[in-house]
């Protein structure tokens, strides 16, 4: 590959349909991608520079854990995003995602979908401290991800240890459904989450109970995805709420659009790690979901399955312009 001054990359966002916090231990999970995505604008420079200032000692941490491990130079970085930050709708993972191809691109590194997988996923332990690679597996691969379900029931991609656990990530096939995303406009940071129910974890055998339960209906919900079944997948999804509620990561506005979008929709349920952010319903009656979740207080956003993960973009979007929204 000819050296480059300049590369341009995308992510899409993602949403857990089943399996948020368990997965962190281990358990199976399955997300999706989402036709929301990040836009990075990368150029090899002298300072590190983050939509036209200097990046700040230990700021940035996902970009420098993604610098550090391809031993890359400084680098100026535009941004620009539709998905919502601190949504649970995975704008860091899908930033992760992003400059680690982009990283790979300019520095003439490998640029296979495991390798960005593992820089994007580090990036997420590097920032929080505690991650599972669900939300940079999908956001880097695109489509439908698995975590830790049977190997008969999907695609091997690759396979990621740390902290003591091993996540094995495949692909699965999703068939074509809508969902509707509630977002509530709260600021939910990902890493004091996922710290509290760590906490509670290991303070509570009841916790660890819920966290084995959920990761055992993610494997019924995996199975009600491959059949087709978008009632009983419904269902799961509403029951995988309502542990989650137990494990004390759901919040009042989270609930109201949960219970809000139920008379139009075959399930509802948070998605990411709670505290805010947003829910998503599984629904036929788009529209009708959207006026709920409006009356309710929150922000509705129609997403579709079947989306392209990582990829190298030709085209700066926004008119050739990339506004300082990082």
């Amino acid at each position: 590959m000819n050296e480059q001054d300049c590369v341009i990359t995308s992510a899409p966002g993602k949403m857990i349909i089943l399996g948020e916090h368990s997965v962190v231990y281990g358990k199976p999970a399955v997300a999706l991608a989402i036709d929301r995505r990040f836009y990075c604008k990368v150029q090899r420079s002298q300072d590190f520079v983050v939509n036209g200032y200097r990046a700040m000692a230990g700021s940035h941490p996902h970009i420098r854990s993604i610098l550090h491990d391809n031993r890359a130079g400084n680098i100026t970085v535009s941004a620009v995003t539709d998905i919502p930050t601190s949504s649970g709708l995975g704008s860091s993972a899908a930033l992760s995602s992003s400059i680690a191809l982009a990283v790979r691109r300019l520095f003439e590194r490998d640029v296979t979908e495991e390798a960005i997988a593992n820089d994007a996923f580090n990036a997420e332990w590097f920032a929080q401290g505690r991650a599972s690679p669900i939300d940079t597996s999908t956001c880097t691969h695109g489509r439908g991800v698995a975590i830790n379900n049977p190997v008969d029931m999907g695609k091997a991609l690759w396979k990621i240890s740390k902290g003591g656990n091993t996540w094995n990530v495949t692909d699965i096939d999703v068939p074509d459904m809508t969902f509707v995303v509630g977002y509530t406009g709260i600021y939910a940071p990902t890493g004091p989450i996922v710290e509290k129910v760590r906490k509670f974890k290991e303070r509570n055998g009841f916790a660890k109970d819920i966290i084995d339960e959920m990761g055992l209906i993610a494997l019924l919900g995996l199975n009600a995805i491959r059949r087709g079944d978008k009632e009983d997948l419904g269902e799961i999804m509403t029951r995988n709420h309502k542990l989650l509620s137990i494990l004390g990561v759901s919040c009042k506005e989270l609930n109201k659009l949960v219970n809000a979008s139920l008379p139009h929709s075959y399930g509802a349920k948070l998605t990411g790690s709670g505290g805010g952010g947003s829910m998503i319903a599984l629904t036929d009656e788009p529209e009708a979901v959207c006026e709920a979740i409006r009356l309710h207080g929150g922000t509705p956003i129609v997403v579709h399955t079947e989306t392209e993960g990582v990829r190298v973009e030709n085209n700066v979007p926004n008119n050739g312009t990339f506004p300082l929204e990082l």
